[in-house]
């Protein structure tokens, strides 16, 4: 393993930390206290902001702000311009004063480029995001949410193909229904 790269362009505050085979580019900010895994990738123009943790294995593309209250889990990607938000009923004139609705990102999800996670909700394990939606709401495990707001259009593969009716994805995993919004893996490939 090699020490984080960090280009000469991007600001670091104190009491960061991050970790090995990680790759800061170009015009980055990793604000105090923010905690960044092994092996992540944070492309042109991000913001890390104060105390968020981000796992290891995550990719983080162009033009993303992570804001404090949001946790990103292992083996995330983060398509260019998706939008985190912080605050439920943001004004200028009434700051919240470091009080945010709290978000996960739950390990292997898929957020596409432009979508949007309306904080205080929370993206399964393995789920995939289209570009442009907007979750306005919890998102189970392996759905495939597309639209504004964001409804589930279908379930995804923990490799990520759209799975059929039979459940069963040409990788070789198989998935059960357990209730109209819950899919469960069966075997691991």
């Amino acid at each position: 393993m090699s020490e984080a790269y960090i280009h000469e362009s991007s600001y670091v505050d104190d009491d960061v930390i991050i970790g090995d085979d990680t790759k800061v580019w170009h015009f980055c900010h990793i604000q105090k206290g923010a905690r960044i895994g092994s092996r992540c990738s944070l492309g042109q123009n991000v913001n890390v902001g104060n105390n968020v943790h981000i796992g290891n294995g995550v990719r983080i593309q162009n033009n993303v702000s992570v804001y404090e209250g949001v946790e990103i889990q292992d083996n995330v990607f983060c398509g260019p311009s998706c939008v985190f938000t912080n605050v439920t009923t943001p004004r200028a004139h009434f700051p919240v004063h470091g009080i945010y609705a709290k978000t996960v990102v739950k390990e292997g999800a898929s957020l596409g480029a432009n979508s949007t996670i309306v904080c205080g909700h929370n993206v399964g394990r393995s789920a995939l995001i289209a570009a442009g939606a907007v979750v306005t709401h919890d998102v189970p495990d392996y759905a495939l949410m597309a639209g504004v707001p964001a409804r589930r259009i279908g379930w995804v593969c923990e490799c990520g193909q759209r799975l059929g009716q039979s459940l069963r994805c040409s990788c070789g995993r198989q998935y059960k229904l357990v209730s109209n919004e819950v899919l469960e893996k069966t075997n691991e490939c």
